[in-house]
């Protein structure tokens, strides 16, 4: 699943007229950056889900074989956005990938897909804040294992994740960090390093990073 239903409010006017994942970056659409991705690990299906002038995005990805989840009147965050759309991804776990980040180095899904165990309830794809570019955070999780809250390591917006703790949560709209707290409290939530590089892309001046990123030399 690709999340690309958020208003992109920290764009400022780049979003005022169009929605965060068609901004283009080195010449194409972060939305298309991110399918290439999903695209990579040859998924049974892929699902964008869409809120925020959600007809552009309808309008291109037309005549491919991607699979809308509108998400009307209500924005239901990521979390009530994956539940939302479980029904067209199916049962079992899913690949989650945020379309606001830009990649350089080896598919983020198929490292997920090579270190996933059946054990798991959620692996998360992470750095260590050193190395995110555009990132102004100071991280989500610590080295420690097991994975807990804290600083250093940063949430990369790539995991693999499974849903049925998805239907316990009683609120409609809602973060995936109340699924994911209740699996840290279990020791089954799992983080695993992006060896590559990785940029935000999540505010302007991130544009240019990405692109200068993207072209650098190997």
């Amino acid at each position: 699943m690709l999340f690309a239903a958020g208003f992109g409010t920290r764009m400022g006017d780049l979003t005022r007229t169009r929605p965060k994942p068609l901004i283009p970056v080195a010449g194409r659409a972060l939305l298309d950056h991110a399918l290439d991705i999903a695209r990579g690990v040859a998924p049974r299906r892929i699902v964008v889900n869409t809120h925020y002038l959600n007809d552009q995005i309808a309008a291109h990805l037309a005549g491919t074989d991607v699979v809308l989840s509108p998400e009307q009147p209500d924005i239901l965050e990521t979390g009530g956005g994956l539940r939302h759309a479980l029904p067209l991804l199916g049962e079992g776990p899913v690949f989650t990938l945020n379309t606001d980040y830009a990649w350089r180095g080896p598919n983020p899904l198929a490292l997920l897909a090579a270190a996933w165990q059946p054990e798991m309830e959620a692996l998360l794809l992470c750095l260590p804040v050193a190395r995110a570019t555009g990132y102004t955070g100071a991280g989500d999780f610590t080295a420690d294992v097991p994975a807990r809250r804290g600083l250093g390591r940063v949430y990369t917006g790539a995991q693999i994740v499974t849903t049925d703790g998805l239907a316990a949560i009683p609120d409609r709209v809602f973060s995936l960090n109340r699924l994911w707290q209740g699996m840290l409290d279990r020791g089954t939530l799992h983080l695993l390093d992006y060896p590559g590089q990785w940029c935000d892309v999540g505010r302007p001046e991130g544009i240019a990073l990405a692109e200068q990123m993207l072209a650098r030399d190997v």
